[in-house]
């Protein structure tokens, strides 16, 4: 470990699902630490461009494309726009994900759950193939998968999303497995309820309800699970193999 553990400096991170809520506080954890990054997001320029533009000012290399990760021509388009713009990829986080709104498990249509575990699961996956051969001919790598903790509490009517999320720490898992020996480390991050627009889309009396439950009395903050990020992705974490970290704020405790 080095003096400055929590140092990104030489190394290109790329984070999926980049322009807003978690996704985008760990862009601008990596960049404040020093690394150079990269995000993708789906239909979401306006957002996309206001955060490389403030953090572009401040001085930092960041920058942004439109990717569909279930799609496998999408991300084949953003593998290659990555390494033409930074070079090898150092460092992945997977963080593009959608709730899929609460629908009890008779009433759920094959397309929402194909829909939901496409993105949530399915492209976790095809990110994570396209960029972790040249990190293991590297000897080099860091993959970081968001899960969530109803990946093991799971939810009322939250099948699809729960079983996408529980498909990402088994990814992890058994990834971490045969990466290590290569130099990759694959770990994930499980967080509990946090103030996103996924959170955002459930009534106002679930979320009194949902706060008032919680041993901190609140939910969480993006800036609260972006560092558990940084832990995964920098010489802090070199000893963290197919582990799944969860800032829930004792939420999974209920």
């Amino acid at each position: 470990m080095t003096d400055q553990p929590f140092d990104l400096t030489g190394r290109a991170a790329l984070v999926t699902g980049g322009s807003r809520g978690i996704g985008a506080a760990i862009v601008e954890t990596f960049a404040q630490h020093g690394a150079s990054v990269l995000f993708c997001h789906l239909g979401d320029d306006a957002a996309a461009s206001k955060l490389v533009e403030r953090l572009s000012k401040a001085g930092y290399p960041v920058a942004a494309s439109c990717c569909d990760v279930s799609s496998e021509e999408d991300v084949e388009v953003l593998a290659t726009w990555a390494r033409e713009t930074a070079g090898d990829i150092d460092i992945v986080v997977n963080a593009a994900g959608v709730g899929g709104g609460d629908m009890p498990f008779d009433e759920l249509p094959p397309a929402e759950w194909d829909r939901v575990v496409g993105i949530n699961l399915r492209g976790t996956y095809l990110v994570t193939r396209a960029f972790y051969t040249p990190m293991r001919l590297r000897g080099w790598g860091r993959i970081i998968n968001i899960s969530s903790q109803l990946a093991y509490k799971g939810g009322l009517g939250l099948a699809h999303y729960c079983a996408s999320k529980a498909g990402v720490v088994g990814l992890t898992r058994a990834l971490a497995l045969e990466a290590a020996p290569h130099g990759v480390l694959v770990n994930s991050i499980a967080p509990g309820p946090v103030d996103t627009e996924l959170l955002r889309g459930h009534s106002h009396d679930w979320l009194i309800a949902k706060r008032a439950s919680l041993p901190l009395g609140r939910v969480g903050e993006v800036e609260e699970i972006a560092p558990t990020a940084l832990l995964l992705a920098s010489s802090a974490g070199d000893y963290y193999v197919g582990q799944t970290l969860s800032p829930n704020g004792g939420d999974v405790l209920l």
